[in-house]
């Protein structure tokens, strides 16, 4: 039986809970390579702070790559993780002049028992899996807080 994409009755019956660490990953809309271009990658960046200096998250790393975002974070107080996807989509979407995200998102909360930095290392690592760079130091559209 052929499983489809169920947008957002994908995570039906899950919660938010502030103070937890999640790990998120969007996608655009057919995987088209949006962030290959320099401008609208680093709106997006920019909506990722914005989104921290709203008292929203907290960012631990995030790796944009041409055609999705990994995205570490710990969810503020009083926010839903639904929520804070929809504004970040929502407003860098409006920034690149499109509808750039594909509806949805797949989310993981971090268990205690997982390593916050073995997650990290995993996510911002994604650009030389990929095989755009030899080293992270020449992708541009990552960031870590351990930095």
């Amino acid at each position: 039986m052929e499983k489809r994409y169920q947008g957002n009755r994908l995570r039906q019956g899950r919660y938010s809970e502030a103070g937890r660490v999640y790990h998120v990953t969007a996608v655009t809309n057919g995987r088209y390579p949006w962030f290959a271009d320099y401008h609208l990658a680093r709106r997006v960046c920019r909506t990722l702070l914005w989104s921290d200096q709203a008292g929203a998250t907290s960012t631990l790393c995030y790796v944009l790559m041409p055609d999705h975002l990994h995205w570490l974070f710990q969810l503020g107080d009083g926010e839903s993780l639904s929520k804070v996807m929809l504004r970040v989509k929502g407003r860098s979407g409006r920034l690149c002049g499109s509808a750039v995200w594909q509806k949805g998102y797949h989310d993981h909360a971090v268990r205690k028992e997982e390593s916050i930095r073995d997650v990290a290392r995993y996510i911002v690592a994604n650009p030389l899996r990929a095989g755009l760079v030899s080293s992270l130091r020449d992708y541009p559209y990552w960031n870590a807080a351990w930095l």
